[in-house]
């Protein structure tokens, strides 16, 4: 199978390693400088260092639709804020195309569309640039460093396609990558969109020395609210029990190598926002897409308290100790998604 992947980031590069010594496998970078470094020391110092770039590993840039136009799959690897653009420039193509973005547009990004003035979820934003292509996710626990390294990682490949579906099985699944199949795509980008956003409050419970009692409710209470988010979208409630809702959930709260995670545990040391992001050196997408989420659910009439404490904490309007006085202040519950 040949593939070409679209953005020479961390998970890009990662998944481009693990499928190019099955398949042909073409690795595109906007950046011509950042190409011609990858070549020079057949390694993304940048973004994944470490990790050695085989021989069959072809590395492209310049226009991105010369780089696919021979293609059998692409795979879209950018952040969520270009992926209106390389999906309005991907629309006629003819083979199955895959994103890996997991987050929710700015609102502002589709303001002149006739959708309401909310952020969009990746398949909405591909309904309404590019309806013709046969397209879905790939999601899931994941950090690139450890699919770099080979190591034993499950993605759940999610398309109403059914051929998109096994073109994501036939290029990824293999020794060290399980992939399953999965039809409901507003699920699988739900789940993969607002763990972010918890994993940002996970790691706040953690800086703030708040205990493993406090961790386990908010993982546990986040995916009750990630699961009524979804079901209120369309998705399936038990998508959120696999892969992209509690594994992923589970891995980006919990692990050492999460962005969000890290974000969280900075903005309770007493770092500011900016000096948590620019510590970073890539994305951390529940930054970006955390006021969206809860601006979408309060449209939908869903309640979101752990969300709407991160954007308070995010926004500057209270203190991380004071957001989690608020959600322990709440009025008593009954137990349901």
């Amino acid at each position: 199978m040949k593939l070409c992947v679209l953005g020479a980031g961390a998970w890009g590069t990662a998944l481009a390693l693990n499928a190019a010594g099955r398949h042909t496998v073409a690795l595109w970078a906007r950046d011509s400088d950042q190409i011609a470094a990858m070549q020079a020391a057949r390694e993304n110092v940048r973004y994944l260092p470490g990790a050695a770039l085989p021989p069959s590993l072809s590395l492209v840039g310049g226009d991105a639709t010369a780089a696919v136009a021979d293609a059998e799959l692409v795979i879209v690897a950018t952040p969520m804020a270009a992926l209106r653009e390389q999906l309005q420039r991907l629309s006629a193509l003819g083979c199955p195309v895959a994103w890996l973005s997991k987050g929710v547009e700015p609102a502002a990004a589709a303001a002149d569309s006739d959708m309401p003035a909310f952020g969009l979820l990746a398949h909405e934003i591909q309904a309404q640039v590019a309806p013709g292509l046969r397209a879905g996710v790939l999601s899931g626990p994941s950090f690139a460093q450890e699919v770099a390294q080979a190591r034993p990682t499950a993605l759940v490949a999610a398309s109403v396609h059914a051929d998109v579906r096994e073109a994501l099985v036939e290029a990824f699944h293999g020794p060290a990558l399980r992939v399953y199949a999965n039809d409901d795509i507003v699920g699988v980008e739900v789940g993969g969109a607002v763990k972010n956003v918890l994993a940002i409050a996970t790691g706040l419970a953690d800086g703030l020395g708040l205990g493993l009692n406090a961790r386990a409710a908010l993982i546990t209470r986040g995916l009750a609210e990630m699961t009524r988010f979804g079901v209120a979208l369309g998705a399936r409630a038990e998508t959120f029990m696999g892969l992209s809702g509690l594994g992923d959930l589970v891995l980006t709260s919990t692990g050492d190598l999460s962005r969000n995670r890290k974000v969280g545990l900075l903005l309770a040391e007493g770092k500011s926002l900016a000096q948590a992001v620019d510590s970073l050196g890539h994305v951390a997408e529940g930054v970006y897409c955390a006021r969206t989420v809860v601006q979408r659910a309060r449209h939908l009439g869903i309640e979101m308290p752990i969300a709407a404490g991160v954007v308070g904490v995010l926004d500057g309007h209270v203190r991380p100790a004071q957001a989690v006085a608020e959600l322990m202040g709440r009025e008593p519950g009954v137990e349901r998604a």
